[in-house]
């Protein structure tokens, strides 16, 4: 059919606009001037397609410049490979197994790099142990003859705390940009905080810690920083304490960037929260879960830390927050500086936008048909996801 004159002119200005969008993406490299386009979702594949974990919760790199990638099982190994999409094998880096309980939410949680580990060769893992049950802080050591292998003799215990009941134990410990310990500690468990330890600043439990493993203070195998809220105070608060009022932050992680600290905190029944935790900071459990009153139809806010984000649970979200990390994955242009975290239950992820402390959107990106037990970022902050029941590792890919 022929078609009219106006028409075939429009047309022709259309291609030739589509030549010049085509061309200024030739090296994809995204106008200074102008923000990245956010593609419309991503899809997430298998990084090492030839591994498989059991029960992995934790993934990290020492910036020791080997580009090598540590994964944590619950069950109480570390494992150690190169990070190459063929590697075939992940040789045990350290088995504390039969020194870890393990089962639910008890276990080898969490694994940390000293900011010096190229020279000192420390590493900080959290983990859980019985009679009577209680969290763990300690340091080991790399082999002396193997940087593949950790020596198990060179354990230093530097904190314990008793754990009431089985679940709700956080687990996250991660170096700050201030090269501070942080240590992400549950309630204590049960349901509802029955002995409100997380307001209870004489425990430890429903906090975030923060200690100095540089220096020492007194008996202590560690120092206090000389910032932390209750440094010296003469009413009986633990001293390492950075902040209060949590429920389960089973996941938290810095912006390397900024040096923010993000903090997915679990919810009792109603109500998913995201946190920028600060110093000394009061994060309402239990006076409230999320945004919202717990137990009672009005509460005092006063002086609490409000979420950025939170959700309700329900079969579309999902219903236990994991924590992510704020994209800095050279790969990922269209999440850069978003913070990425996702939901345990439905495989949920999404990508957060804020301005300060304020959610600016919430954008829906992807799936896991898996239960996303953490988020990992390896030294080059490549973002990865963990599949608790498949064992399998995932990674970003933008849909076309």
């Amino acid at each position: 059919m022929k078609q009219p004159k106006n028409l075939l002119v429009l047309s022709f200005l259309l291609i030739l606009m589509s030549c010049e969008v085509n061309k200024s993406d030739d090296n994809n490299t995204p106008d200074p001037g102008q923000n990245p386009v956010v593609p419309s979702g991503y899809t997430l594949t298998e990084a090492f397609s030839t591994l498989k974990f059991d029960k992995p919760v934790e993934l990290t790199s020492p910036t020791d410049g080997t580009n090598r990638i540590f994964v944590v099982s619950q069950t109480g190994k570390i494992h150690v490979f190169p990070n190459d999409a063929t590697a075939a094998t992940a040789p045990v880096y350290l088995d504390i197994s039969s020194k870890v309980t393990s089962g639910g939410e008890l276990g080898l949680l969490g694994l940390a790099f000293h900011p010096d580990y190229k020279t000192n060769g420390y590493f900080y893992v959290n983990y859980t142990r019985g009679n009577p049950l209680e969290t763990v802080i300690s340091r080991f050591k790399v082999s002396s003859s193997d940087p593949n292998v950790a020596d198990p003799g060179s354990e230093q215990v530097l904190l314990t705390y008793q754990q009431p009941f089985s679940n709700h134990n956080g687990g996250k410990l991660a170096f700050g940009n201030d090269g501070y310990l942080y240590i992400a500690s549950g309630d204590g468990g049960s349901g509802g905080d029955p002995q409100n330890y997380a307001q209870n600043r004489t425990q430890l439990l429903g906090k975030i810690i923060r200690i100095d493993v540089n220096s020492t203070t007194g008996n202590l195998p560690y120092a206090i920083p000389a910032d932390n809220p209750y440094r010296n105070n003469n009413q009986g608060f633990r001293e390492e304490i950075y902040a209060y009022g949590l429920r389960n932050p089973w996941r938290f992680s810095f912006d390397r960037k900024t040096g923010t600290l993000w903090a997915g905190d679990v919810g009792q029944g109603n109500v998913e929260e995201i946190s920028i935790i600060k110093n000394g900071g009061n994060y309402g459990w239990k006076i409230r879960e999320g945004n919202t009153c717990f137990g009672a139809a009005n509460c005092d806010v006063t002086g609490l830390e409000e979420p950025v984000w939170t959700y309700p649970l329900n079969n579309e979200n999902g219903r236990s927050v994991t924590g992510g990390y704020v994209c800095h994955d050279k790969n990922l242009i269209g999440l850069a500086d978003k913070y990425i975290y996702g939901d345990y239950v439905s495989g949920n992820v999404w990508a957060l936008t804020v301005n300060g402390n304020q959610m600016v959107k919430n954008e829906l990106i992807t799936k896991l048909p898996d239960n996303i037990s953490s988020f990992g970022e390896d030294s080059q902050q490549g973002l990865y996801v963990l599949g608790y029941g498949t064992g399998k590792i995932f990674k970003f890919t933008p849909k076309p």
